[in-house]
């Protein structure tokens, strides 16, 4: 019979240098253990591991996924949806929308972007000013100006777009991948975070959460400096063969245990996470070893610049760990410290704020798409760029911008996906979603069918119910999938 361990059994019996990983699942079948890795950081063997590559509902376009979250919440009319009606109308009050709902007050009239637009590409797709790097790729990308949302608190907020509930506790989107394709890599987990320097994004931790399911399925945190993982490591003093030969040792005790007990999965899969551990500890280092890269392909991401740097560290891991097989790859732009500098929520001053962010953005995010492009990866990587919702059309103490759910700007980009196009469309002011209104759930449905997987059959069985990342909702964007 086959059981789940939960999370706090795990974590107390692997230990908190093996925390991190998440690995707590159901693994053995019988005393069958976790097989060895293979000698490659690119493959390793699958054997009986959570992480083994099953097979989608149908031919995916993609293969895996670079997430692009920006915290704290993009303005839409300030970046990939131009509405020169607030020009028009500057300084004139939001009338005819119903009751306007701010998250912090002191609302004012209607305040034009600052940023200008042009058309790019052979779709002439507008793109302010803030983006000159992206917008060089404007034919890649394909613009969806009527994403709603449903809270205009972050971390709600957060949590929908990762895992379609503005509650946690839901699985998340990387989650819910890893959980219905395992991985290319044994060697690595299947679903990695790297979040910004600065901190992590609001929500925290439940955003990479395997809520319900096993723990196997959540994020693992890798640093894009130094170890990726804290106490990955052997202790020092230790040598590789020792920690082989402990394992080992591990592995016959474990295993008499395993005969005289076989119903006791929680061993099984600790002994997995352990064999997991120590071939991280010679593929994870190497996976985010930048340095190794040519000076043109650093320069590509712009490291050579200490504005672009951090996040262009981010970007090349994640090219790094697309070649290395990892499926779902989650990088966080904006980390919770001083909220009017750190993350995108331009309360204060958007010019300031989304000028500086921007800045540090464009270019990497410019060069992964370049180098994705380059080697073949884009044409079965999914990239999404994204935040957790839009901003007011209106000033908020006449220069910056309050939460707004009602619309928001994501794109989309390799995988297939026809570029230069804007998908839906808000109001003139970009207020609300108006036509071809696309929800989360809408989101989260598309890229699983990219994925070659049919929302409403992936499922998990909890507390009685076939659980869904889409819920009871959800329709594939007809342009994505075209």
């Amino acid at each position: 019979m086959r059981r789940f361990v939960s999370r706090r059994d795990f974590l107390f019996e692997a230990g908190g240098g093996l925390s991190g990983l998440g690995l707590a699942y159901l693994l053995g079948q019988d005393g069958l253990l976790a097989a060895t890795a293979g000698d490659s950081c690119s493959g390793g063997t699958a054997a009986s591991s959570p992480y083994a590559p099953r097979n989608p509902h149908f031919k995916p376009r993609a293969k895996r996924v670079i997430s692009l979250f920006m915290s704290g919440g993009v303005s839409q009319m300030d970046t990939f949806d131009p509405k020169p009606a607030l020009s028009k109308f500057a300084g004139q009050p939001l009338a005819g929308k119903g009751e306007v709902v701010v998250r912090q007050g002191h609302p004012g009239p209607l305040m034009p972007s600052p940023f200008a637009f042009k058309k790019h590409g052979q779709g002439g797709l507008e793109i302010s000013e803030l983006f000159p790097n992206v917008a060089m790729h404007a034919d890649k990308l394909a613009v969806v100006r009527s994403v709603k949302g449903r809270s205009n608190d972050h971390v709600m907020a957060h949590y929908e777009l990762a895992s379609g509930s503005i509650r946690m506790g839901a699985p998340s989107v990387g989650s819910w991948v890893a959980y219905g394709l395992g991985s290319e890599n044994q060697n690595l987990p299947a679903f990695v975070v790297i979040y910004d320097a600065r901190g992590g994004p609001f929500g925290g931790p439940a955003n990479w959460s395997a809520g319900y399911m096993p723990a196997a399925y959540q994020g693992t945190i890798f640093r894009s400096k130094g170890d990726p993982i804290y106490d990955l490591k052997a202790p020092q003093g230790m040598t590789e063969e020792q920690v082989r030969s402990r394992l080992a040792l591990l592995e016959k005790l474990n295993k008499v245990d395993l005969e005289r007990n076989p119903g006791n999965s929680e061993l099984a899969a600790r002994i997995s996470a352990y064999e997991l551990a120590f071939r991280m500890q010679g593929c994870a280092p190497e996976a985010v070893n930048v340095e190794s890269e040519p000076e043109t392909v650093k320069k590509l991401y712009g490291i050579d610049n200490p504005v672009t740097a951090p996040f262009g560290r981010q970007c090349l891991i994640a090219r790094r760990l697309c070649e290395r097989g990892v499926r779902f790859i989650q990088l966080y732009h904006g980390g919770i410290g001083n909220q009017g500098t750190d993350t995108w929520d331009a309360h204060g001053n958007v010019v300031e704020n989304h000028t500086q962010h921007c800045a540090e953005t464009d270019y990497p995010i410019a060069g992964l798409l370049t180098d994705l492009a380059k080697r073949g990866l884009l044409e079965d990587t999914l990239v999404i760029w994204q935040s957790e919702f839009g901003r007011m059309p209106i000033s908020q103490r006449g220069l910056g911008r309050d939460h707004n759910p009602g619309t928001m700007s994501i794109w989309l980009a390799g995988a297939g996906i026809k570029g230069g196009q804007a998908i839906g469309a808000s109001d003139e002011f970009g207020y609300k979603a108006e036509q071809q209104v696309v929800t989360v759930h809408d989101l989260h449905a598309t890229v699983l069918h990219l994925l070659g997987m049919d929302h409403t059959k992936l499922t998990y069985a909890y507390q009685g119910r076939r659980m869904r990342l889409t819920d009871v909702y959800g329709e594939v964007i007809p342009q994505i999938a075209a």
